[in-house]
C-alpha cells in the first residue's frame, strides 16, 4: 500500500508527486502515456499564451527565451524536472478504475503496448486525480467524424501547403490553427455556430485573425453547423440552408472535457449537466473520503475555469490536506 496514488503526470500531477515526496509520504505517479502527455499533443511550434513563472513547478525555474515558453522548452523543462526530483513515477499505464477499499481505495490500472497490457492493482490511502481533459474531445456527433482526415488536434501547418483546410471552432486554439495554416499556405476556412469569434479569444490573436479574414485570406461561416464530413467535403448549414465546403483536411477544435469515468468508479457525485465533481474549495477532496481531485479533472465541461497556474494552486491546497490526514497533524498547525 501506498499512502498517495497521483493519476496523472501532467504539470499539477508532477506538482503533487514532489510535494509528496518532500513530505515524505509514499507515492506513486502514474501516468498513461508519457509526462506531460497533453503538452506532447499541442502544435509542434506552438508558443503558451501564459508566462514562464506560472508554468513552473517545485521551485524549478523555467528559463526561456522570451517571457512565454514554446512548447518544446516546456517539454525539456518538465522532463529535467521529474529527473531531478527522481519521481517516482509510472508511465505508459492507463488507470481504469478506483475502487473503495476499507479506508483507502484500490487503483487497477493496465500498462500499454502493441499487443495490450498486463493488469494490475495496488492499494492506496488517498488518491489524487490530475488526469486533465485533453484526451476527450467535444464530438460533434455528425457522420464522417471519424475519417482519416479529420482530427481534433492540430499539428503543423507543413503538411497543408497548397491545399484546402476546414476548422470547426472560434476560440484560441481555432484562431491560432487558422492563423499558421494561413502562414504555412493553405486555404483556411473556418466554421462557427455562433455569430462571431469566440468571447474567450485572446486579445492579441484577435485582431490578426480579423485582418486576415477581412482582407478574404481566411473564409469564415459563423451561424454555421457541421452536418456531415466527406473525404472532400464539409457539408455545413446555416439559415436552413445546406452547402458543400471544399476540403482535404478538417480540424474539429471544438474544445475538450474531463472524463467521468474514474470519478464514477469511485462513487464521487456529478453535476448532471457539467459532469464538474462536487469539490471542497479548500481541500479539492470529493464527496469520496481520500479522494482528491485537482486542475480540471473535477469540472466536467468546465474546463475554461482551470489552467495549469491555478491547477498548481489546487495541487498545494490538496496535499496540504493529505499530508494533514496521513501525517494526523492537527488543521491549526
Amino acid at each position: 500500500m501506498v499512502d498517495l496514488a497521483i493519476v496523472g503526470a501532467g504539470p499539477i500531477g508532477i506538482e503533487t508527486a514532489i510535494l509528496a515526496k518532500r513530505a515524505g509520504l509514499g507515492y506513486q505517479l502514474i501516468e498513461k502515456g508519457s509526462i506531460v502527455n497533453a503538452i506532447a499533443g499541442y502544435p509542434t511550434y506552438m508558443t503558451f499564451f501564459t508566462t514562464s513563472e506560472r508554468l513552473e513547478v517545485g521551485g524549478h525555474p523555467l528559463v526561456t527565451a522570451t517571457d512565454k515558453p514554446t512548447r518544446k522548452e516546456a517539454l525539456d523543462y518538465y522532463r529535467k524536472v521529474v529527473q531531478n526530483e527522481q519521481l517516482e513515477l509510472t508511465s505508459f499505464t492507463e488507470v481504469t478504475a478506483l475502487e473503495r477499499r476499507g479506508d483507502g481505495f484500490a487503483v487497477r490500472m493496465r500498462s500499454r503496448g502493441p499487443v495490450g497490457g498486463a493488469e494490475r492493482v495496488i492499494e492506496a490511502r488517498c488518491v489524487a486525480l490530475a488526469t486533465g481533459y485533453f484526451d476527450n474531445p467535444r464530438a460533434l456527433g455528425v457522420p464522417g467524424e471519424d475519417l482519416p482526415n479529420v482530427s481534433h488536434y492540430y499539428g503543423e501547418a507543413h503538411p497543408f501547403f497548397h491545399r484546402d483546410v476546414t476548422i470547426v471552432g472560434a476560440g484560441s486554439s481555432a484562431a491560432d490553427a487558422a492563423l499558421d495554416l494561413f502562414r504555412g499556405g493553405a486555404h483556411v476556412t473556418m466554421l462557427h455556430r455562433g455569430p462571431d469569434f469566440r468571447h474567450s479569444l485572446k486579445y492579441w490573436i484577435r485582431p490578426n485573425l480579423e485582418n486576415r479574414v477581412k482582407e478574404g485570406s481566411i473564409d469564415v461561416h459563423f451561424d454555421t453547423v457541421v452536418r456531415e464530413i466527406r473525404p472532400d467535403r464539409v457539408v455545413a448549414e446555416k439559415n436552413g440552408e445546406r452547402f458543400d465546403i471544399a476540403t482535404d483536411q478538417t480540424f474539429l477544435l471544438t474544445g475538450y472535457y474531463a472524463s467521468p469515468d474514474l470519478l464514477r468508479s469511485a462513487g464521487a457525485t456529478l453535476d448532471d449537466a457539467t459532469l464538474a465533481a462536487r469539490l471542497d474549495p479548500e481541500s479539492f477532496e470529493s464527496d469520496v473520503p481520500g479522494l482528491f481531485v485537482v486542475g480540471s479533472a473535477g469540472f466536467g465541461t468546465r474546463t475554461s475555469d482551470v489552467f495549469i497556474e491555478n491547477g498548481i494552486v489546487h495541487a498545494r491546497k490538496a496535499m496540504a490536506a493529505i499530508v494533514r490526514r496521513l501525517q494526523r497533524v492537527p488543521s491549526a498547525a
